[in-house]
C-alpha cells in the first residue's frame, strides 16, 4: 500500500505538467473561439472557418508542409544510411545536430544575408554572367531554409531506426540474390517505417504552423496557418478567430500523430524475425 503511495505522490508533478501546460491552454483556445471581436458567444468563427479564404489557406499550409517533409525526407534517409555505414557515426550525427542548437531567427537572418540581392549567391551567379536574381522571398527560398531547419529532426529518427537495423536480414535477403534496390525495397525500408513516421511527425507537425520563417524569408508571399493565427491575435486582435484556427490546428496535429504512429508491417516483421 506505501507503495502505490509513493508512486501516485511522484506522479503528482508529472499530471500538474500536463494540467497546467497542455489541457489548460487548449481548453483557454477553445474558449476564446466561440467569441467574437466583442465579446459576444457565438459560432460564426467555426463558420467562416469553412469559407472558401481559410480552406484555401489551410489547403496551402498542407501543401506547403508536405514539400517540406518530401525534401526532408529525400535528403535525410541517404544521409542517415550514409553516416550508419561510416567509421565515425556519432562525430557525423553530432555535426548534423549542432546546427539545430543555433537560434532560430538567428538562422534565419543569415539566410536573408545569404539570399539577399548582395550575399553570395547572387556575387556567386555574377561571377558567371547570370546577374542577379531575386531568391528571397520566393517559394523557392521559404522551402530550401525550411528543410534546412527541420532536416535534423528528419535525420535522428531515421538514423536510429537503420542503426538497429539487424545487418543479418540485409545479408539473408543479399544470399537468396535480391538485388540493392529489392533489398532495400522490400527489407530496409520497411523495417525502417516507424523512424521515417517519427521523422514525418517532427517535421510535418510544425511545419503547418510556420510563421517566422513566413515573414522573414518568403516575405508574407506564403501564408500558413500559424501566419494566420499570428495576424488574428497581433493584428486584427481578433482572437475568437485566432483561437479558432488553432483549434482546427491542433486537431489536424493529432490526426497527423494518430496516422503516423501506427505500428507497421516493418515493425511486425522485425520483431517476428527476433
Amino acid at each position: 500500500m506505501q507503495t502505490k503511495n509513493t508512486k501516485a505522490f511522484y506522479l503528482v508533478p508529472y499530471f500538474a505538467w500536463i494540467v497546467l501546460f497542455v489541457i489548460a491552454p487548449i481548453a483557454l483556445i477553445a474558449y476564446y473561439s466561440f467569441f467574437d471581436l466583442s465579446g459576444n458567444f457565438t459560432f460564426d468563427n467555426y463558420k467562416n472557418f469553412f469559407t472558401s479564404v481559410y480552406l484555401k489557406l489551410t489547403l496551402s499550409s498542407f501543401w506547403y508542409a508536405f514539400l517540406i517533409t518530401l525534401f526532408s525526407l529525400i535528403v535525410a534517409y541517404p544521409t542517415a544510411y550514409w553516416i550508419t555505414k561510416t567509421k565515425h557515426k556519432q562525430l557525423w550525427l553530432l555535426l548534423i545536430i549542432i546546427p539545430s542548437w543555433i537560434n532560430l531567427l538567428l538562422k534565419t537572418y543569415a539566410f536573408i544575408g545569404i539570399f539577399g540581392l548582395y550575399g553570395p549567391i547572387n556575387a556567386f551567379l555574377n561571377v558567371f554572367g547570370i546577374g542577379e536574381k531575386q531568391i528571397l522571398f520566393t517559394d523557392f527560398s521559404f522551402i530550401f531554409v525550411s528543410v534546412y531547419i527541420f532536416i535534423p529532426f528528419m535525420i535522428l529518427p531515421i538514423f536510429n531506426a537503420l542503426d538497429k537495423l539487424n545487418p543479418s536480414l540485409i545479408d539473408a535477403s543479399r544470399d537468396l540474390g535480391a538485388s540493392s534496390w529489392t533489398t532495400f525495397t522490400k527489407v530496409i525500408f520497411p523495417l525502417t517505417t516507424n523512424g521515417v513516421k517519427a521523422g514525418i511527425q517532427a517535421v510535418f507537425i510544425p511545419s503547418l504552423s510556420l510563421f517566422m520563417i513566413t515573414r522573414l524569408i518568403a516575405g508574407n508571399k506564403v501564408i500558413t496557418l500559424g501566419t494566420a493565427i499570428e495576424q488574428q491575435f497581433l493584428v486584427t486582435q481578433n482572437w475568437g478567430m485566432g483561437s479558432t484556427i488553432a483549434v482546427f490546428l491542433i486537431i489536424f496535429m493529432v490526426i497527423i500523430m494518430i496516422i503516423t504512429g501506427q505500428k507497421d508491417k516493418g515493425a511486425t516483421s522485425n520483431g517476428n524475425s527476433k
